[in-house]
């Protein structure tokens, strides 16, 4: 273990990789996840761990058709263990593939990113002093998104859909944890919940954390605004360097993002998780 880590980082370290080792082995395409575990591994010295790990994600690019970035992998592997014969194995076929077979990158729906300028939040104040207004319909709070996931690929009929997507208005402080939308379509019986992660997953790529299972950073959670956090049921969980892994059960509202992102210089990834574990834990966060 590097000795610059003190008692309590090491433990939450270690309490991370155990969380995102269960996460990447029923996850295996899931990079993201892949990448925090990757950094946890070398922050505690754990080279043959980083390196194998490493290799999940070059592997995981392959599988998703984007072999610039498993190349680019292997070449950080090599770096280390320039001897390794695997990865100069894995190389020579991914560059031959990538010359013969062009594969054209594939994007995810949404991917959490940096904002390198923040817009304001709706109700925030500009230069003037005056309170700018973002009218309700212009939020970006991922209402086409996941209505091509539930009611085009006929999940759900879209006046359940209707019935269930609860349009927020940004100029009204919220005093409670809104409801999400998945929470909604469950309590109705239209569709459970374990079913709507799947599908969050499945088409955003997205990774599952398992929230109750997980030791919150509660103080992380509070250095963010109680009223972005409760409007848009989102729950910053933890911290790995430069990225704040945040809970959601719509990764697709890039309102919340944004808004996040205003409170902090680093990078937001998002995560889906229960409901019931977000909204029950925010409540204990903002009390």
């Amino acid at each position: 273990m590097e000795s610059t880590l003190t008692e309590a980082e090491a433990a939450q370290l270690s309490q991370t990789v155990e969380m995102f080792e269960v996460i990447t082995q029923s996850q295996p395409q899931d990079y993201q996840s892949l990448e925090i575990l990757k950094e946890a591994y070398g922050k505690l010295g754990r080279e043959s761990d980083l390196v194998n790990t490493s290799k999940r994600i070059a592997q995981a690019y392959v599988a998703m058709g984007q072999l610039s970035s498993a190349i680019l992998e292997y070449e950080t592997i090599l770096q280390r263990v320039p001897d390794d014969l695997d990865v100069q194995s894995a190389l020579m076929e991914i560059e031959g593939r990538a010359s013969n077979f062009p594969v054209e990158e594939m994007t995810p729906i949404m991917e959490p990113a940096p904002v390198s300028s923040p817009a304001p939040s709706p109700a925030r104040a500009d230069s003037s002093g005056k309170r700018r207004v973002i009218p309700v319909g212009d939020i970006e709070d991922g209402r086409a998104g996941m209505r091509k996931i539930f009611v085009d690929a006929r999940h759900v009929a879209a006046a359940d859909f209707d019935l269930c997507w609860i349009t927020t208005d940004p100029m009204l402080a919220p005093t409670e944890v809104a409801e999400p939308f998945i929470q909604l379509l469950a309590d109705k019986a239209i569709l459970p919940v374990e079913k709507s992660l799947r599908l969050l997953v499945d088409k955003c790529r997205v990774g599952l954390i398992p929230l109750d299972k997980y030791d919150v950073d509660m103080d992380l959670a509070r250095t963010f605004p109680a009223e972005t956090c409760r409007r848009w049921c989102v729950l910053p969980f933890d911290r790995m360097s430069k990225t704040v892994l945040v809970a959601t059960a719509n990764p697709l509202n890039s309102q919340a993002i944004k808004e996040l992102s205003e409170a902090t210089h680093s990078r937001i990834l998002c995560y889906v998780a229960s409901p019931v574990e977000i909204v029950k834990t925010l409540r204990r966060v903002f009390r």
